[in-house]
């Protein structure tokens, strides 16, 4: 069983119990599509702005710029591995990704679903340096939203 601890700083964002049953819903679907349904551990994700999202990337990326989505794992987790009892942060910037879910013509809710996911990944040791990882990782996003009822994010549309 994960544990979701949900935090919310950004008083922008809808209300904490929609956010904690999507939430909850996208890291099943996670856990279930990587065949990891009996893990345990617990996981946190805060809600916030671009203002204190653009200081975490400052600090500790050294980029200087407000991101969509941080990932901060408790400990080091090798792909295919059971997380540890803590498995780590993912924040999440309202400005930003509701002004992408905009410019993109996607619901708010799909767009964080997805970078909740994208965010789940990289705490389970997913990336995308290269391109061979980054196929990897775009793949397992798109069943992990297809489970999800969401539309593929990086279908090209016309």
């Amino acid at each position: 069983m994960i544990i979701i601890d949900i935090t919310v700083h950004d008083q922008g964002w809808t209300d904490e119990e929609s956010l904690e049953k999507l939430a909850t819903e996208t890291v099943e679907a996670t856990f279930g599509c990587l065949a990891m349904q009996n893990a345990s551990s617990e996981l946190s994700i805060l809600f916030t702005n671009d203002a204190e999202i653009y200081q975490l990337n400052a600090r500790w990326r050294s980029q200087n710029n407000a991101t969509n989505v941080l990932s901060f794992p408790a400990f080091p987790v090798r792909i295919g591995e059971g997380p540890g009892p803590m498995l780590g942060d993912i924040i999440l910037a309202r400005e930003t990704i509701k002004r992408e879910a905009n410019n993109q013509g996607k619901p708010l809710a799909h767009h964080l679903s997805h970078l909740i996911v994208h965010g789940l990944l990289h705490l389970l040791g997913y990336d995308h340096e290269n391109d061979t990882d980054a196929k990897v990782m775009e793949t397992l996003e798109r069943k992990i939203l297809h489970i999800l009822a969401i539309p593929d994010p990086y279908a090209v549309s016309v």
